[in-house]
């Protein structure tokens, strides 16, 4: 667990000397929300739970919480995965 904290700290350092986003560089999970529409997440760990009204993901040291109505599993590979429904809110847990 140290080892990573101090992996994680070396890579945020390297992202913001080249001016690069720290979550693409650390795989850190990167959410992307349009409209109420569409929930997009990279760097995922799986899902934890799944149900039309709440879907929660192991974002790699947080649970992502979709709250929302007639919420649906699009697609889902090793570390990206899509939902659409209804988005009414997202948490993150640590």
């Amino acid at each position: 667990m140290e080892r990573r904290k101090k992996e994680n700290g070396v890579l945020a350092g390297a992202a913001e000397l080249f001016d690069l986003p720290g979550d693409m560089v650390a795989g850190l999970p990167h959410v992307e929300v349009v409209g109420s529409g569409h929930f997009y997440l990279e760097n995922h760990r799986g899902i934890l739970s799944y149900s039309g009204e709440e879907i929660d993901v192991n974002g790699d040291g947080m649970v992502i919480r979709v709250y929302g109505s007639g919420l649906e599993l699009v697609s889902m590979t090793g570390d990206a995965l899509r939902i659409r429904g209804t988005i009414q809110r997202v948490e993150w847990e640590k």
